[in-house]
């Protein structure tokens, strides 16, 4: 079985398509996905189809999504129920999808995985290219296609929080390795994007200071600042502060990065800035 959340819900068997149209069976199919090989409680099922509105007959619907599903199990990998049973299980209070891989959520974290752990041990550019093999999985928005119930929603937020994370340590990766120039273009959509993200903000900033554009840098900092007052009433962290302040000064940190393995605010924390 294939199948892919990191964009609209994709299911293969042999080529044939699974996932239903339909969206509450839909609904059912993006859950068991999202935990394959793991037990789908009936109760969040129920949740995620009706929120706190399930009607009597919830279960017996769910039941019969469940066929929905092991039916077009069946057709696509041409066998017999009792094989789509095997494979769409019902177990002591849910179900379970079982299958051996083709989940592109599951080489995601494992390259995420991998390439954290390279970033740590300085290994940059290793770091880079599995960071970027992994962000290369995405195709748009996770679980694009899908009516989101609550349940689905904070799955969809938690994937691409994920993604955001994986983006920031292959661009701190970048940046370690001098690719400021090539990164000022991303970023700059990046932080349009999001507009309020400090670290995607401070990369940037960083990026176009190495480039000798400070006055840039600096003007990021202050419509950052702007927007955290007017939409949060709130200032940036002390760490933002201390990397404004060491860009204003020219501070030496600001070019130490292939002598350190810290995330660039990180370095900010509790960093005296020069004078």
């Amino acid at each position: 079985m294939i199948a892919r959340v990191l964009g609209p819900l994709e299911v293969e068997i042999n080529g044939t398509a699974v996932a239903p149209t339909a969206p509450k069976p839909r609904k059912v199919l993006t859950l068991l996905v999202l935990h394959t090989n793991r037990i789908v409680p009936s109760s969040a099922l129920k949740r995620e189809l009706w929120d706190e509105d399930a009607p009597v007959s919830a279960s017996t619907t769910i039941q019969t999504y469940i066929l929905l599903l092991r039916k077009q199990l069946m057709r696509a990998a041409g066998g017999s129920m009792a094989a789509a049973k095997t494979q769409l299980v019902t177990c002591p209070g849910g179900y379970q999808l079982r299958s051996t891989g083709g989940l592109d959520l599951h080489t995601f974290d494992r390259l995420c995985t991998e390439g954290r752990q390279a970033l740590a041990r300085g290994e940059d550019e290793r770091a880079s290219s599995i960071l970027r093999a992994a962000l290369a999985l995405w195709r748009g928005p996770a679980l694009c296609g899908v009516q989101l119930g609550p349940l689905l929603e904070v799955e969809a937020l938690r994937l691409q929080e994920s993604r955001i994370v994986a983006l920031e340590q292959r661009i701190e990766a970048d940046l370690r390795l001098g690719r400021h120039h090539e990164l000022i273009s991303e970023l700059t959509s990046l932080v349009g994007e999001f507009p309020l993200h400090e670290n995607l903000h401070a990369q940037l900033m960083l990026a176009l200071y190495r480039s000798g554009r400070k006055p840039h840098a600096l003007d990021v900092h202050q419509r950052l600042r702007s927007r955290f007052i007017d939409e949060l009433g709130l200032e940036p962290s002390a760490r933002m502060y201390r990397l404004h302040q060491a860009i204003i000064v020219s501070d030496p940190a600001l070019d130490a990065e292939r002598r350190s393995r810290t995330l660039l605010l990180d370095r900010f924390a509790g960093h005296a800035v020069a004078s």
